[in-house]
């Protein structure tokens, strides 16, 4: 009875205007993908930060978390451990990073459905792109989330895994840009050789025939390859990547989970879902609703919404293509010492605060509270604030100050506990910020150090609800 009990999704608010990317480019011949949208990160969101937000809100304490991503920022520092203090399960979680390949995800899932106890995974990914190559406007950013259990709504019917070193893509440490083979050929020998054998193998390993999927969430490894893969295995059943994709672009390593989201909540009781990921072969496994899925409503939702970009140039700047001058302002270190992360890193990065003796809640906490009427150190309770609701009590907007994407929204957010904290703002739309505003918390990244590499997480505050895309 096994399956997976609880989905997550998340993208970021900007979606590139794929028509407009096009026009800007049309001069080189080198358009590209000419509609649809591209979800855009932010310049503080990276693989981790949309890991993070797809897995909120979940089952509480999972035995394991699992960190999938081909874009992660770093490789020698396991990014699952800082998802577990930035999500506040406790710390004996186990945890791991997987990747190599656009299927980590399904394979991590996969490992969790075979196995015992609850397991969530967390996908998140930033890919980067050089200007004018077809990928740059065909991936997207984004995250997805899993979590796997027993006596689950999406019952888990069989699998199938096929390991196949097909290069149809590829990036290295000397070639961080994918590099991708010519398209016809991955067309045909992914089809062919890798997706449909194993989409076949894992149906009958379920019992069922092609006509006994209702749903699929197949992450394809070219747009439009599933009237091919469709043929080649008789399942008529809709594609629901193929949305993802138009909405959003491909998501690499969350792309599959994303689309199972939004099959899940799609699906009637009785129906099945076939999902498959796809990167040096494939996994497929087959899925029955039994009930309503946790979390599914909300990939519905998070196709609808958004701030159209139509801003080439700016899309190049959020993307790490175009690197700006932004003179003397921008020239200042941001390392973070090791010691000072260790000792304070936890509360930090899962934005846990606290609550002294006579109920005033504070951060960051304090030997002695910052009540005027303390006389001295009190014991303090933790109160995590990220899950938080609050409003603006002030705000501005500041363009002297340095930030990658002007101008840098600041000010105080009260929280409904009580708790007042000096705070930056992130994801203005056209109408900015305004006091009284609801405001909702982010894991963002609050300061990257280029010169050695580094990182620093914190939480922001962002509108507590997102605009209908084109609204």
């Amino acid at each position: 009875m096994r399956g997976v009990r609880q989905v997550g999704v998340y993208a970021p608010l900007l979606r590139l205007d794929c028509a407009a990317a096009s026009r800007a480019l049309k001069f080189s011949g080198l358009a590209g993908r000419r509609d649809g949208y591209r979800a855009v990160a932010g310049w503080d969101e990276d693989a981790i930060t949309l890991a993070v937000e797809a897995a909120r809100g979940g089952l509480a304490d999972p035995d394991a978390l699992i960190f999938a991503s081909t874009s992660a920022p770093f490789f020698e520092r396991l990014q699952a451990s800082l998802i577990v203090d930035a999500l506040g399960l406790p710390r004996e979680t186990r945890s791991r990073d997987v990747s190599g390949s656009r299927r980590c995800a399904v394979s991590a899932l996969l490992d969790g459905l075979l196995g015992r106890g609850t397991t969530v995974v967390a996908a998140g990914e930033r890919r980067p792109g050089r200007p004018g190559a077809a990928s740059h406007l065909a991936h997207g950013d984004g995250g997805a989330a899993a979590w796997v259990g027993d006596n689950a709504p999406a019952r888990f019917l069989g699998w199938a895994s096929l390991s196949h070193d097909l290069i149809d893509i590829y990036a290295s440490r000397e070639h961080p840009e994918p590099y991708a083979a010519e398209e016809r050929f991955t067309k045909e020998s992914a089809s062919i050789e890798i997706l449909a054998p194993t989409i076949r193998r894992a149906l009958d390993s379920a019992g069922l025939s092609e006509s006994d999927i209702h749903h699929a969430a197949v992450h394809e490894p070219t747009a439009g390859m599933w009237r091919e893969i469709s043929r080649a295995t008789k399942i008529t059943a809709p594609n629901h990547a193929n949305e993802v994709t138009t909405k959003l672009g491909d998501l690499g390593a969350a792309h599959a989970l994303f689309a199972f989201a939004l099959a899940a909540g799609r699906a009637k009781i009785g129906e099945r879902i076939l999902l498959a990921g796809f990167g040096s072969g494939c996994d497929a496994l087959v899925f029955e609703i039994s009930g309503p899925m946790p979390g599914a409503e909300q990939a519905e939702a998070t196709l609808n919404e958004g701030v159209v970009l139509s801003d080439y140039v700016r899309f190049l700047s959020l993307n790490g293509a175009l690197e700006l001058d932004w003179g003397v302002r921008s020239e200042f270190e941001q390392k973070a010492q090791a010691t000072v992360l260790d000792r304070y890193g936890r509360d930090v990065i899962g934005f846990v605060g606290g609550r002294d003796g006579a109920g005033n809640v504070q951060f960051p906490k304090s030997r002695i509270p910052v009540r005027p009427d303390a006389n001295g150190p009190e014991p303090m309770q933790d109160v995590r604030l990220a899950d938080g609701r609050a409003r603006i009590v002030s705000v501005t907007a500041d363009r002297l100050n340095y930030t990658p994407d002007p101008p840098f929204w600041f000010g105080l957010a009260q929280f409904d506990n009580g708790a007042r904290v000096m705070m930056e703002f992130t994801d203005a739309d056209v109408r900015g910020f305004s006091v009284g505003d609801p405001v909702a918390m982010r894991l963002r990244i609050k300061s990257h150090d280029r010169r050695r590499g580094m990182r620093n997480y914190f939480w922001k505050a962002a509108p507590a609800r997102r605009p209908a895309l084109g609204g």
